[in-house]
C-alpha cells in the first residue's frame, strides 16, 4: 500500500511539475503558434526563408523593417534566448513551416549565461543539433558568426570578445568541414577591440539601423548562393 500511495505520489508531483513547466513555456514556442497556424502553405516555386536567432534577429524587423518588404523571409528571432531554447523550438518555428532554407544566428546569450553556463562546445553541440534537424528535414543551411561584442549591458565584466572569437572559429570549422555556407557578420562590423563598432550599435550588442544595413547584403548575397529566391 506505501509503495502505491508512493507512486501516485510522484505521478502527482510529475503533473505539477510538468504543468508549471508548460505554464513557463521555456523555449516561448507560443511567441510564433498564432503566426505559424496562419501561414499559407508553401506552393510550388517559392522559397521561404526562416531567420532562426535572438534579439538581434528578432529587432531586425523594427529597426529596419524596410529590409523585409517583398522577400518572402520570416524572422523567428526571440530575444534573450540561448541555443538550447532554439533547438527545443526548431521544429514548430523553422521545420514545420517548410522554408528552403534556415539563417542561424545563435549564441551570444549563451556566452552571457542567459540560461546558466555553458561552454564554447556545448554552445557549438547546439548550433549543429539545429543544423543536423535542418539537412534531415531537406532544409538548406546558412551558419552565421556571432556578432562581435566588447561587453554585455545586462551583464558586465564577463570579457565575451575572445569567447566570440573562438566560437566562431568552431562554426566555420564546422561549416568548412560540412559544406556548409558560412554567414561572416563578425570581420564587417568588429572594432579594434573585436567589440561591435560603435557606429553600428547603441549598446555594443545590438545592431541599429546602420547595423543592420551591414548585415542586410551580407545575409542577401549568402542566401542566393544557397537558394535562388523568386
Amino acid at each position: 500500500m506505501k509503495k502505491i500511495q508512493f507512486l501516485y505520489s510522484i505521478l502527482f508531483l510529475s503533473i505539477i511539475m510538468g504543468g508549471k513547466a508548460q505554464a513557463q513555456d521555456w523555449p516561448n514556442l507560443n511567441k510564433y503558434q498564432v503566426e505559424n497556424a496562419q501561414l499559407k502553405p508553401v506552393v510550388p516555386g517559392e522559397k521561404r526563408i526562416v531567420l532562426m536567432g535572438d534579439s538581434i534577429t528578432e529587432f531586425w524587423s523594427t529597426t529596419d523593417s524596410e529590409y523585409f518588404i517583398g522577400k518572402p523571409y520570416l524572422n523567428r528571432g526571440i530575444s534573450g534566448q540561448t541555443t538550447p531554447q532554439m533547438l527545443l523550438r526548431f521544429r514548430a518555428d523553422v521545420i514545420d513551416l517548410k522554408p528552403s532554407a534556415v539563417v542561424i544566428l545563435a549564441g551570444i546569450n549563451d556566452i552571457a549565461g542567459n540560461t546558466g553556463p555553458a561552454t564554447l562546445q556545448m554552445i557549438a553541440n547546439n548550433i549543429f543539433s539545429m543544423v543536423d534537424l535542418a539537412h534531415a528535414n531537406h532544409i538548406k543551411v546558412i551558419l552565421c558568426s556571432v556578432l562581435p561584442a566588447y561587453d554585455f549591458p545586462w551583464k558586465p565584466n564577463q570579457n565575451p570578445a575572445q569567447k566570440v572569437v573562438d566560437l566562431n572559429k568552431m562554426i566555420k570549422n564546422y561549416a568548412d568541414a560540412k559544406g556548409i555556407l558560412y554567414l561572416d557578420y563578425f570581420s564587417a562590423m568588429r572594432d579594434e577591440r573585436d567589440g561591435l563598432k560603435s557606429a553600428y550599435s547603441a549598446d555594443g550588442v545590438h545592431p541599429n539601423k546602420l547595423g543592420y544595413q551591414i548585415m542586410a547584403p551580407l545575409a542577401d548575397k549568402a542566401i542566393s548562393q544557397v537558394v535562388a529566391i523568386e
